[in-house]
């Protein structure tokens, strides 16, 4: 019938360090934001991962390192992925 799964989605911010995610969406009112993640090239679909958490928020994603602010790091929504 159906094959059981699970789910589990967050904002990046909120991933633990060296944890990894397909981003899900990009949830923001604010158009700087908006404008700055397209720029990066971070869209729906795509694989990030949390390399830092403090004192900044370091991504890899697309095998390039970048820092990012917790404002925009709370825009990402990821699904959380093993690996």
């Amino acid at each position: 019938m159906f094959t059981p799964f699970s789910f589990t989605g967050c904002s990046l911010e909120l991933l633990k360090p060296g944890e990894k995610g397909i981003i899900i969406s990009c949830k923001t009112q604010d158009e700087s934001i908006r404008k700055k993640l397209i720029s990066m090239g971070i869209t729906t679909g795509n694989s990030i991962i949390l390399e830092q958490q403090f004192p900044s928020l370091i991504v890899k994603f697309n095998n390039i390192s970048m820092t990012i602010d917790r404002q925009t790091a709370r825009a990402i929504y990821v699904r959380v992925v093993d690996g």
